[in-house]
């Protein structure tokens, strides 16, 4: 009888065991999976209770009270948005906001949004008025279309976005950088509309995609480039960074922007996981994202050693980011003052500084840029 009751606890021990691991594996696979022009996990909707031709009032929430300009997207919808209006009456439930303009849909009663750093729909020419080309980049899995925008100067900047975006990010500094008169690639990545898909469908946090990246700073090279700017977001920064580091044209890097940088994978799986499993299984979803990508932890943390960075880097970079950690920006540029400029950022969410002050940005920017052209 006592023989049987300990094989009953055992099995079930073991079972429980096996359901936490499968969950685990559940999760991990779930954390890697961050499709393109969807809200990061845990990105609150609000609902739009009403809109006029130059205000939106909006539920209250954590990302309708942020300062800046944003996209809202909702189904159907496009919308960009200003700050928080504050000398209008509403609600204490409710937030007013600045409407720019609603370039796609209508903002109906009701509807559900989100809010987004990623601005503009379209294309540089449509939504902005910034002639380009549609360019294709060889990459390793195949062809990645890319935009072009030419611009009399021999040093190139090439703008890769990161974690939940598409080349459409990298348009809030277009103007900017169209002004200064620099000719910027701005490609797509594996997995994203248009591309060769990525491997087994997963990210792999910038541990695999930034050969997309060292395909661009080649096609940059061979059409005319001398020296390239990298500018990435999020896993773009990390793919800057390893590109810097590994490619067999880092010679030509004269300069890393990097906009909210990955730089402890971990930390960024488990932000990724703890917004869709129990918190108790956020380690099992960690240690099985990295098994299920084959991440080389190695590999990303030496993206981020001081002693071997070699080219001036600016990091814009905020400490309300809840998904690449803002200390590590700052360790990295105490630990470099010699290459690291840190511009920090309040109330900026994840590759979201331009969006929370874009004049600042863009004069970080410009005085970082202009001894590098």
């Amino acid at each position: 009888m006592l023989l049987r009751k300990a094989a009953t606890t055992a099995a079930t021990v073991v079972g429980a065991g096996a359901a936490v691991l499968a969950a685990g594996r559940y999760a991990g696979d779930a954390a890697l999976r961050v499709p393109p022009d969807r809200p990061l996990p845990g990105e609150e909707r609000c609902t739009v209770h009403a809109a006029d031709t130059a205000t939106v009032t909006l539920s209250r929430t954590a990302a309708s009270v942020r300062p800046g300009t944003y996209a809202l997207i909702g189904k159907d919808l496009h919308a960009i948005v200003g700050p928080p209006v504050a000398e209008v009456a509403h609600p204490p439930d409710r937030v007013v906001r600045h409407l720019e303009r609603v370039p796609h849909g209508g903002l109906e009663h009701g509807a559900k949004v989100w809010f987004s750093p990623q601005l503009y729909p379209g294309n540089p020419r449509d939504a902005l008025g910034l002639d380009h080309a549609e360019v294709r980049v060889e990459g390793e899995l195949g062809p990645l279309p890319a935009w072009f925008l030419p611009g009399p100067r021999d040093t190139w900047v090439i703008a890769v976005h990161g974690l939940g975006t598409t080349r459409r990010h990298p348009m809030v500094v277009l103007p900017f950088l169209h002004r200064m008169r620099l000719p910027v690639l701005a490609p797509a990545l594996r997995g994203d509309p248009g591309a060769p898909p990525a491997l087994d469908g997963i990210n792999r946090l910038g541990a695999e995609e930034w050969h997309d990246l060292d395909a661009a700073i080649g096609h940059a090279v061979r059409n005319g480039a001398r020296r390239v700017v990298l500018h990435g977001w999020s896993t773009g920064a990390t793919m800057a960074l390893l590109a810097a580091l590994d490619s067999p044209l880092s010679h030509r890097v004269s300069g890393l922007v990097l906009d909210s940088p990955v730089l402890d994978w971990q930390a960024t799986l488990r932000a990724l996981a703890r917004h869709r499993v129990p918190r108790m299984l956020v380690p099992y979803a960690v240690r099985a994202a990295r098994h299920r990508a084959g991440l080389d932890p190695g590999l990303l943390l030496r993206a981020g050693e001081p002693d071997r960075l070699s080219v001036p880097t600016l990091i814009l970079h905020g400490p309300d980011d809840a998904f690449a950690p803002w200390e590590r920006s700052r360790e990295l540029a105490e630990l470099r003052p010699d290459l690291v400029t840190l511009r920090s950022f309040r109330e900026a969410p994840h590759a979201a500084a331009w969006n929370a002050d874009p004049h600042r940005y863009e004069e970080a920017l410009r005085r970082f840029l202009t001894p590098l052209m």
